[in-house]
């Protein structure tokens, strides 16, 4: 005991260290906890060498660690997934498991008689990394973009698939028909029992306890042991059951409360897991390096081939097709997981467990530079698309040169980007003055956007407003009044003032309307060309005076309801 306590504490204190150096270097913390454990581990300094105690910090960490991915997996979100985003997760799920299959048999990876490894890397390779991808993500403000969404609808469906691989693991020994379905009676019995009693038992004991911080953490551990040792009872995993117990309780009303008191918790133990990992890992020979770069090279490939055919087949544009690409293509820490529950049960070879940790630190790394600058790689990589043959959503517009049949000349009034307050703004335009529409072009490279405009009869230009090309072949020269709407912090490739002077130069006459999110800013975009500037933080802070002063007057409600009947009126393209 004295001596799990010795490693315990080396495991957090080199962790914390080496994720601090982690942090300055903006590198992924879990690539430091994996160097820490290696560190400290018996392959390293050895100072914790007891398999015992690696066992013990594993089995716990992986515990917490699905119990909080289930927590977060939000069942009402996939139940609202799109079509696209069920083709595009079906396409690089079952796409990138077959050519799994192939390539790890392949180059000799066996997949019965006992050792698995061919299985569990083509399945470890199927997933992405929430924690990288959500990350990266947030920081470039994309989460709520098209591509964003996709990714994440996509990543939700992997943990999904892991659920259900997870569920068969233990029986891969004598993998038949029965016993599959054995197995997922199992799961079925494991998973109502959980749903009933996190939906008529837990709610009343946790609302009785709600002004009880530590009885809701206590309650939430307790749950997650519980649920746990059923499924072990039920000859499934404890590991598998504190999955089960988290998508249970992400379903009641107390599971922001929960996963609050839970995270600190969870941080502690998903440490000490990947720490763990980290001390399992041997020096690498050239054999363990070799398929760990092979690893690596066809997780990219293979996610590239799998995400963005799917997509593009349903005619998202290059653009929206090659965004969650290049996203995805990195393995999960849920990878990590799966391969050391295959450690666990014997399935496979220490090599190979070896091998997918080294992939996980190189496409960790590469991963998160690559998505730092997925903007600039996916316009080096449309235009050679095109060239061999590829189709954009514009191709009828190239195909006529930019001549009228394919786009036409620009209207009298141009909205170079559309989001949010684009959206706002052709939704009121359509409320007070309809036959304004007809006047209107819009230029972006969202296919909801341009579908749903063209739907409802609007001119559409599809492409990138960054490109200056773009705004020639429009027709922009042209138009009377131009309007800018999307802030610096969402555009890409470009910001307003370089918008504000491209555009003047191709049109010295038209009224150019610019955003600035930034004070400061705004002089520059008037110097730069602009004829008006609009701040929306201005027009904000005026609602938000008008909110007060309903409120002190006890009008709150009546402000309400006109807010709310103008709302029910609207027809926005995004929501």
């Amino acid at each position: 005991m004295h001596e799990l306590i010795r490693d315990i504490t080396l495991c957090i204190l080199f962790a914390w260290g080496l994720g601090l150096l982690a942090h300055f270097s903006r590198q992924p913390l879990i690539l430091a906890y994996l160097i820490a454990g290696f560190f400290i581990g018996p392959f390293g300094m050895e100072w914790v060498k007891s398999r015992e105690s690696i066992t013990v910090i594993s089995e716990l960490g992986l515990i917490f660690m699905l119990f909080m991915i289930g927590l977060e997996i939000d069942l009402k979100k996939i139940v609202r997934a799109g079509k696209v985003i069920l083709f595009a997760a079906g396409g690089q799920l079952i796409g990138g498991c077959l050519l799994g299959l192939l390539f790890f048999i392949g180059i000799g990876l066996s997949i019965g008689s006992g050792d698995f490894d061919a299985l569990y890397l083509c399945v470890a390779c199927a997933l992405s990394s929430t924690v990288i991808i959500v990350k990266v993500l947030y920081e470039k403000r994309e989460l709520d973009t098209l591509p964003g969404r996709i990714t994440l609808g996509v990543l939700v469906l992997q943990d999904i698939f892991a659920i259900l691989f997870l569920a068969v693991q233990p029986s891969l020994d004598s993998l038949q028909v029965s016993v599959i379905l054995l197995s997922i009676a199992r799961v079925g019995v494991l998973v109502a029992t959980a749903l009933v009693l996190s939906r008529y038992v837990l709610p009343w004991l946790f609302h009785q306890i709600a002004r009880r911080p530590e009885l809701i953490l206590l309650g939430a551990l307790a749950w997650c042991f519980l649920i746990g040792e059923i499924a072990e009872r039920l000859h499934l995993s404890r590991e598998m059951g504190s999955l089960v117990a988290g998508v249970s309780l992400s379903t009641f009303p107390y599971a922001l409360d929960v996963t609050a008191k839970v995270t600190t918790l969870r941080d502690f133990f998903i440490t000490l897991f990947f720490v763990s990992i980290g001390m399992t890992i041997p020096i690498p020979g050239a054999s363990v390096i070799g398929l760990a770069l092979a690893i690596a090279a066809f997780t990219v490939i293979s996610r590239v081939v799998t995400t963005f055919t799917p997509l593009y087949l349903m005619k998202q544009g290059l653009r929206a097709s090659l965004l969650p690409a290049i996203n995805l293509a990195q393995i999960s820490e849920f990878s990590l997981v799966v391969i050391q529950t295959g450690v666990m049960a014997g399935h496979i070879r220490t090599e190979t467990s070896s091998a997918a940790s080294f992939a996980f630190v190189v496409l960790a790394v590469l991963s998160t530079f690559v998505m730092g600058r997925s903007d600039q790689v996916t316009r080096s990589l449309i235009g050679p698309l095109k060239r061999i043959g590829f189709r954009d959503l514009d191709h009828k517009h190239e195909a006529d040169g930019g001549r009228e049949g394919g786009h036409g000349e620009a209207r009298r009034i141009v909205i170079l980007g559309f989001f949010r307050a684009a959206s706002a703004l052709v939704a009121e335009i359509e409320r007070l003055n309809p036959a304004v529409l007809e006047q209107i072009t819009v230029i972006d490279f969202n296919p909801l956007v341009f579908r749903t405009l063209t739907d409802r009869g609007m001119h559409v230009v599809y492409g990138d407003i960054s490109n200056v090309d773009t705004l020639v072949h429009a027709g922009v020269g042209k138009a009377e009044l131009i309007i800018l709407s999307i802030p610096d912090s969402l555009l890409k490739g470009a910001d307003n003032e370089k918008l504000v002077r491209h555009v003047r130069s191709l049109n010295p006459t038209a009224k150019i309307v610019a955003t600035a999110e930034i004070l400061a800013n705004v002089v520059d975009l008037y110097e730069a060309g602009a004829d008006y500037v609009t701040v929306t933080r201005l027009s904000d802070a005026h609602e938000l005076y008008k909110v007060i002063e309903a409120a002190q007057a006890g009008l709150l409600a009546d402000k309400r309801a006109e807010t709310d009947a103008l709302l029910s009126e609207r027809r926005e393209v995004l929501p």
